[in-house]
């Protein structure tokens, strides 16, 4: 319930910023263009409170889903007075200049997240922006199908030469239910690979865990933060600045590919050499079935390990402003390719998130320490705000610049009746897809099923 109650009211505000300084994009637009509005709402639905200045009521309403602005005479089918106040009475640069607007307030709220995300304080484990080097491959799954096997240093994965950590994840998800060409570095030879890539639209949240892929995320081995009372690493004598210098031969830079390695042998016990200070001894421990973090039950020593290496990044503006053109154009891209991909059935509609998906991440990203995840995550939602209204569909933003394009080329308006019913079925069709789209939604979080 606790969970629940955060992510409503965290996607509530994230949403409702974004709506709204997309909304006041518009707004601006048409104020300086001279268009008259009529209401500038925070919410839909029944007025609540708000005040009128001049000829706009600013006000809040009681559905707290975004908001809207209200131009004079901007609606198909409104009647048509000739007045100057009118939207559709002004040139159609102005009006394509007005449905600009709102997606460009959209960008730059993202490269003003990001800007002031990397000045203050932006912090990333470093292993994520290095090359890949594979730790651990949990026996049994695809990548162990597919020929991988620890130590191996990834050169080309999909498109991507050298990719990072992240560069992965990103090329794993969008090319979800395909199979993707792999090229490792294996004892100083390269080895061409395929990893088929399962479908996990309907299933669980993706990670590369799932393939059975797991990164070297420090150079050295895993040292002990803390240990539970009771476990088996109490019990075996562990304690806090312990490192696993081998597990059955292995060495691990990991604690996840340990659980994996763990899970993989069904919980055997195992030879550890643990190093505590300058001394070194062999131990044999046997893992127990614990609570893990996701909420089930593995095999575990019961031990934190200490956090991976991690950098703070503290720019100067000028920096900031750069590094957060380059995050936000990467992420552009990244979104265009991935429409493109869901358009040609590339790539399953399942793998896109809607209110409820959103909702699950801002929840996640608002009980993350400090204001980085959930800064950084309401710029990608801003940029992906921005993108998706600028689709040349009917009644998003995109679809009304394309009207007035085409106008503009045939030197005359549409006929009203036409782009009637033009909005009509386009409205239509959009509100389907939503309704997909939280149904799909929905059934990731596995309702229904015992």
């Amino acid at each position: 319930m606790h969970t629940f109650l955060i992510s409503t009211i965290s996607v509530l505000v994230v949403l409702g910023i974004m709506v709204i300084v997309h909304e006041f994009g518009h707004f601006a637009a048409a104020k300086l263009c001279g268009v008259r509005v009529e209401a500038f709402s925070v919410g839909f639905g029944p007025r609540l409170f708000g005040i009128v200045v001049g000829e706009t009521d600013y006000k809040v309403c009681a559905l707290p889903f975004g908001g809207y602005v209200k131009m004079s005479g901007e609606l198909p089918g409104e009647a048509t007075s000739h007045d100057p106040g009118d939207f559709n009475e002004h040139p159609r640069w102005q009006r394509i200049l007005i449905g600009l607007a709102g997606p460009m307030a959209n960008f730059i709220l993202a490269l003003a997240l990001m800007t002031g995300v990397l000045m203050f304080h932006h912090e990333t484990y470093v292993y994520v922006d290095q090359p890949v080097t594979l730790d651990w491959v949990a026996s049994g799954s695809v990548a162990a199908q597919a020929g991988l096997q620890p130590g191996d240093l990834i050169q080309k994965f999909d498109s991507v030469v050298h990719p990072s950590w992240k560069d992965l994840e990103i090329r794993a998800q969008i090319n979800l239910n395909h199979t993707v060409a792999v090229t490792v570095l294996r004892s100083g030879q390269p080895v061409s690979l395929q990893l088929p890539l399962p479908d996990t639209s309907k299933g669980e949240d993706f990670s590369l865990g799932k393939l059975g892929l797991y990164p070297e995320e420090q150079p050295g081995p895993i040292e002990i933060e803390d240990v539970a009372p009771q476990s088996p690493a109490a019990r075996a004598g562990l304690q806090s600045g312990d490192r696993f210098l081998s597990v059955d031969g292995h060495l691990f830079h990991n604690t996840e590919s340990l659980v994996a390695y763990m899970r993989g042998r069904n919980g055997a016990p195992m030879q550890v050499l643990v190093a505590q200070g300058a001394t070194q001894h062999s131990l044999t421990i046997a893992p127990a079935r614990m609570d893990d973090p996701n909420g089930g039950q593995t095999w575990l020593l019961g031990f934190t390990g200490k956090e991976p290496p991690y950098r703070v990044e503290k720019l100067p503006f000028s920096g900031a402003i750069a590094a957060s053109w380059s995050f936000n154009r990467s992420n552009s891209l990244l979104i265009l390719e991935v429409l493109k991909r869901v358009v040609t059935h590339r790539m399953s509609v399942n793998t896109l998130s809607g209110p409820i998906g959103i909702a699950r991440q801002t929840g996640m990203a608002v009980e993350m320490q400090g204001w980085q995840p959930i800064l950084q995550l309401m710029a990608v939602i801003s940029l992906n705000l921005g993108i998706l209204n600028l689709l040349p569909f009917p009644i998003l933003d995109g679809g009304l610049i394309l009207f007035l394009l085409i106008e503009s080329l045939l030197r005359r308006d549409v006929d009203m009746a036409i782009k009637e019913r033009i909005y009509q079925v386009g409205f239509a069709m959009i509100l389907v897809f939503a309704a997909y789209i939280v149904f799909n939604d929905v059934s990731k979080l596995h309702l229904f099923t015992h």
